[in-house]
């Protein structure tokens, strides 16, 4: 400090291990980068668009360090909540996710709040929870690891998803909602990084530490979710079941579209936020959208609550019914020859894509972050990067 490289702000004063370090001197540098070659060091999304200031916890965990059985292989990610890592369990030698949250002074019953609430939930399209430890001072929840991708990822790499996995995958993430609002929790935060898809192609929704019981949700204060993905009435502090249908809206839009249908909504634009203006039809950005699920989409995302579906299973049965009327029909050929079964998807479906295989696309995504972007967005919502 009396160097100038560390700055202590006043609101980190009195949090004990937790100061900002300015990236100024060469050595600054190099010793950011040995954090996160070791797996120490964590970008908050707050603060990647803070040019030149990180975030450096005392509590962060290395490879090689054990908690307890557990045994750190590797950081898997970090957001605004907690920092989580793909650990060992080297009891019964079996791979585990281990999230340790930022904030480990708040009080203990606070803590367990995330962990007790994952426990009321129990579905295979949720991320399963082992138990909650304190170990060495260091509080943490073991949940189980999932293998795979983020959707988020899976939209990226793909440019978008073919009709028919973006109606599996929504159709996964429903359940999972229906499951977790009949127990009256709503997750609040709902978007494709917080959902992981195994090799074997299981989603699985992640991370709810914004959720909460409805009682709590629907008349706090708070404005709590991802700017992007949130309903209209989450920027006024409240939150419903419905709030959580809006933001898969949102997902299934991205996964047609692989873009945003709009960039994170300045104060200003709230109005046409609750009016509706915002939103433009995922067919308008992607013609081989079918009908049937461009409807499905822009009632998901309807700014009034009576307008939009109420529960997932509202949502879920257009699918289902959306799908079948696509299975039955049955076209005539339009070429000789041609099975009239795959004619019939050609017409309904978007020709589906191998995982992996890159397609030439006009999307845009952030040069920094690679995550997709409104069409007229100057500046990201998730990143802060500008151009």
């Amino acid at each position: 400090m009396e160097r100038g490289g560390w700055a202590e702000t006043p609101s980190q004063r009195g949090v004990s291990g937790r100061y900002e370090i300015a990236r100024r001197t060469q050595r600054s540098e190099v010793l950011k980068r040995k954090l996160m070659e070791r797996g120490g060091w964590a970008e908050t999304p707050s603060q990647r668009g803070v040019s030149g200031r990180y975030t450096c916890d005392t509590r962060m965990l290395f490879r090689g360090q054990t908690l307890g059985k557990y045994k750190i292989a590797a950081p898997l990610g970090s957001g605004g909540f907690g920092a989580v890592y793909l650990a060992r369990d080297t009891w019964i030698d079996k791979d585990v996710a281990i999230k340790v949250p930022h904030r480990q002074n708040m009080n203990f019953g606070e803590l367990l709040r995330e962990p007790r609430l994952l426990a009321a939930l129990d579905h295979p399209n949720i991320v399963s929870i082992t138990t909650a430890e304190k170990q060495d001072s260091v509080f943490f929840i073991v949940m189980e690891y999932v293998a795979g991708h983020t959707l988020e990822e899976l939209i990226t790499t793909n440019g978008g998803l073919d009709a028919a996995r973006m109606v599996d995958y929504t159709m996964q993430i429903g359940r999972a909602i229906e499951h977790a609002h009949a127990q009256g929790v709503i997750h609040r935060d709902l978007r494709p990084a917080n959902m992981l898809v195994s090799d074997a192609g299981v989603l699985k929704v992640a991370d709810f530490g914004t959720s909460r019981f409805l009682e709590i949700a629907a008349h706090g204060t708070t404005v709590i979710g991802s700017p992007p993905y949130m309903a209209p009435e989450q920027f006024e502090g409240k939150a419903v079941f419905a709030s959580d249908i809006y933001s898969l809206g949102i997902t299934m839009y991205q996964m047609l579209t692989a873009v945003l249908p709009y960039e994170s909504p300045a104060p200003s634009d709230l109005d046409k936020l609750r009016s509706g203006e915002l939103v433009r039809p995922p067919r308008l950005s992607n013609p081989e959208v079918p009908k049937p699920l461009n409807d499905i989409v822009m009632k998901a995302l309807a700014p009034e609550l009576s307008m939009r579906y109420q529960r997932a299973a509202e949502l879920l049965g257009d699918l289902e019914q959306a799908s079948t009327s696509a299975s039955r029909s049955t076209p005539t050929p339009s070429r000789r020859g041609e099975p009239a079964h795959e004619s019939a998807r050609a017409r309904v479906h978007v020709t589906p894509r191998r995982l992996g295989t890159a397609t030439p696309s006009s999307k845009r995504f952030c040069q920094r972050c690679r995550k997709p972007l409104h069409a007229r967005a100057d500046r990201c919502p998730f990143c802060g990067e500008s151009w």
